[in-house]
C-alpha cells in the first residue's frame, strides 16, 4: 500500500483547508486509516482515525468540533476537512493506514498546513 497526500498550504487563522490522502496497491488489506501531524520540535500526534468497514471516527481532543475525517472506500481516498485552523495547528500532517491481520503501518510523505496569525 502506498499512501499520497494533498491540499496542504498556507492559511490565516480562522481559515479552512481540505487535506486529501490517496491509497495505491492493495487497498483491500486496510483496516483503519488515520491523520497524524507533526509540529517543529514536538512529537508526532495523533489527529483523527476512521476505520475502513464500520468508519468510525475518534478525533484528538484540540481538533474535536473542527476537524472531520471521512473517507470514500470506492474511490480508495480519505479526507480531512480542517476549519477555524489556528497557528497551534501548523506542523506536518501525515496520513497514516493500518494494514493486514498484524495492522502494520504504513506511511505517506506528509504534507505542510502553516496557519499565520
Amino acid at each position: 500500500v502506498q499512501l499520497v497526500e494533498s491540499g496542504g498550504g498556507l492559511v490565516q487563522a480562522g481559515g479552512s483547508l481540505r487535506l486529501s490522502c490517496a491509497a495505491d496497491g492493495s487497498t483491500f488489506s486496510i483496516n483503519a486509516m488515520g491523520w497524524y501531524r507533526q509540529a517543529p520540535g514536538k512529537q508526532r500526534e495523533l489527529v483523527a482515525t476512521i476505520t475502513i468497514g464500520g468508519g468510525r471516527t475518534n478525533y484528538a481532543d484540540s481538533v474535536k468540533g473542527r476537524f472531520t475525517i471521512s473517507r470514500d472506500n470506492a474511490k480508495n481516498t480519505m479526507l480531512l476537512q480542517m476549519n477555524s485552523l489556528n497557528p497551534e495547528d501548523t506542523a506536518v500532517y501525515y496520513c497514516n493506514a493500518r494494514v493486514g491481520v498484524r495492522n502494520l503501518e504504513v506511511w505517506g510523505q506528509g504534507t505542510l498546513v502553516t496557519v499565520s496569525s
